[in-house]
């Protein structure tokens, strides 16, 4: 089990790991809990979430299941029927076949966020993981490298301009000999492409 102290450290924590199920209290500081469900769902991860909240306004609720909860729960409650419903999230969550999102022959398997390519499991540093990932939900598309660079250290890490660089250096080598390109565009970004 792991906690976020808050909203930017609940969302970088869920960019690098994988969870069975997710427990999102709506007012977290730096970064509300439905900005932090709302950004996880944009991103395809399909992890179980169950918002807690003081707020318990039907417009709350609705508010929250449309953006992508799975079940929601107003403070008070007894902890027996929080470890219940998390047990039913968890359970109907095992039920439902995750997505892939491939180019060519790289693919991410949206259950356990492993990257694979021509069928072999590819090994990633999590910095690596996290670069790659972002470039492969937006193929095709040129990812800048502040975005990157938001997308792998976060708002509080504070990076050297070079690291992003370096990742896809990295990254290159390791699709070498791959349909797989990470193109750099100069003044622009990087463009993950299957050629």
């Amino acid at each position: 089990m792991d906690i976020a102290a808050d909203g930017l450290d609940a969302e970088h924590m869920l960019r690098l790991a994988t969870y069975s199920a997710v427990i999102l209290d709506l007012s977290l500081p730096k970064l509300d809990g439905m900005t932090v469900l709302k950004q996880l769902r944009r991103t395809g991860n399909k992890v179980p979430v169950i918002i807690l909240t003081a707020n318990a306004s039907l417009e709350g609720r609705v508010a929250g299941l449309d953006s992508g909860a799975d079940d929601y729960l107003a403070k008070p409650f007894e902890i027996a029927e929080l470890e219940a419903r998390i047990r039913v999230v968890i359970r109907r969550g095992h039920d439902v076949a995750a997505p892939q999102i491939a180019v060519g022959d790289l693919v991410l398997d949206g259950g356990t966020r492993q990257f694979s390519l021509s069928g072999q499991a590819l090994q990633l540093t999590p910095r690596e993981h996290a670069v790659l990932e972002h470039l492969i939900m937006k193929a095709g598309v040129t990812v800048t490298k502040a975005s990157l660079s938001e997308g792998v250290f976060g708002f509080d890490d504070v990076a050297d301009p070079s690291a992003i660089e370096i990742y896809v250096h990295r990254l290159r080598k390791k699709l070498e000999g791959s349909s797989i390109q990470i193109v750099t565009l100069r003044g622009l970004g990087y463009l993950l492409r299957h050629v």
